[in-house]
This record gives C-alpha cells, structure tokens and sequence, in this order.
C-alpha cells in the first residue's frame, strides 16, 4: 500500500463512465498526497457526497448521463465555495472551456490528457491556481490584450449555455419531455431552444438536429 501522507488534498470524482472513473481513482490514490473521498455519477449523487466529505477539490465530467456537469459546477460555486473544481471533458475546450471556467471551475482538461497533465492541473487548482491549456491561455491573452469580444461562429460554440445543455441531451437519445424533466424547464421552454440550435446550426430538421447531436455526443464533433 503507497504511504499516505500526514496532509492529504481529498477529491471528488464525477463521471458517469465506470471504467474512466475507476482508471482516474486508481490515478489519484496512486498519489501520497492525493486521496479521493468519494464518487458520483450524477449531478445528484454528487451534490450528496459534497455535503458529505466536503471535499477540497471536484473534478467533473460535463456529459453527465441525463443532466448537466455545467449546472453542477455552478452549484459547486454557488453552495460549496470551499470546493474547487476541475472540469474533464471529451469536448473541443473551445467550445467548454471558457463556459466552464465563467461557471466556477478553475481548470479544464481534455479526457485525451489522461495521467501527467490531469495531475499537474489538480496540483495546480490545489495550490490556488487555474489550469487551461497552453492554446487557451494564449486565446485569453489575446483577448485581454486585444480587447476583442469572443467569436460568435455559426456553429457549436455560439450555442448559449443552456442551448448547449439541451443540445447534449438531444445527442443522447432525450426525448422533449425527458429534457424537460432533467432541466426543470417546461417543454414549451425546450421546444423553443431547439428551434434556436437548428437556426444557429442551419439545420433544416428535427431529424438533422438529432443526427448533429448524436454525432456531437459521441465524438465531440458537430460535422
């Protein structure tokens, strides 16, 4: 068994993947000063375990099955400001990160940078710090500098946050009302956000929006 040090940084870990979620533990606990104190996979169960152990830091995946990672890092902020957060997510960072971030979290990772740099942006948060990539960083930069306002592309990243929630659900096969229901919105509410992502994504059809949300679900690409 790895020695455990006398002060130990204790996290939560959400995900709605088993195997993920068992393979980033193993990562974590594999550290003397890293212990995680419990698991979630869904924005519920993880509001439960952050009332129970009021961990230090939570990392968070945002394609929570039925729900949305984004409205828990946001309830993070919100009821648990002595919890940090990490988002770690399958999706383009230009399209999530800066979401991420405004909502609450202080670093974003990219499922394919599983291991070193998953660590290193823990450390990080730990320490006070926010982790984002070395291109995010740079696009931040430029903007301060610069003074220019984020682009709004006719494509995923110009979906407001909700319509981004509503979008993923649709990808996993949620019918109008299931989405309703995940949201606590009406489903006239959700009716319309649809009409407003097939009009920012030029999609002629309940059908093409459903194909484009699948293929964004499952690939973390729109087309």
């Amino acid at each position: 068994m790895t020695p455990r040090l006398a002060m130990l940084s204790t996290i939560l870990v959400v995900d709605d993947h088993p195997m993920l979620r068992r393979g980033l533990v193993a990562l974590l606990d594999g550290e003397p000063d890293l212990e995680v104190c419990a698991e979630a996979a869904t924005v519920q169960a993880a509001l439960q375990a952050l009332a129970r152990c009021a961990p230090d830091l939570a990392i968070v995946d945002l394609g929570l099955d039925g729900s949305d990672g984004l409205d828990l890092i946001k309830a993070i902020k919100l009821r648990h400001p002595g919890t940090r957060s990490i988002v770690l997510s399958m999706h383009d960072e230009s399209v999530y990160a800066e979401r991420a971030l405004r909502a609450g979290a202080q670093g974003y990772v990219s499922k394919q940078q599983m291991g070193d740099t998953v660590l290193g942006a823990v450390r990080q948060v730990l320490a006070g710090g926010v982790y984002m990539s070395e291109a995010l960083g740079k696009r931040f930069a430029e903007r301060f500098i610069v003074g220019a306002a984020a682009p709004r592309e006719a494509s995923v990243a110009g979906l407001t946050d909700r319509e981004l929630s509503v979008f993923r659900l649709i990808g996993q096969g949620q019918t109008t009302r299931q989405i309703a229901l995940a949201l606590h919105l009406s489903i006239k509410t959700i009716e319309a956000h649809r009409e407003h992502i097939k009009h920012k994504l030029a999609l002629e059809s309940g059908a093409a929006l459903a194909r484009c949300a699948t293929l964004w679900a499952d690939t973390g690409r729109s087309g």
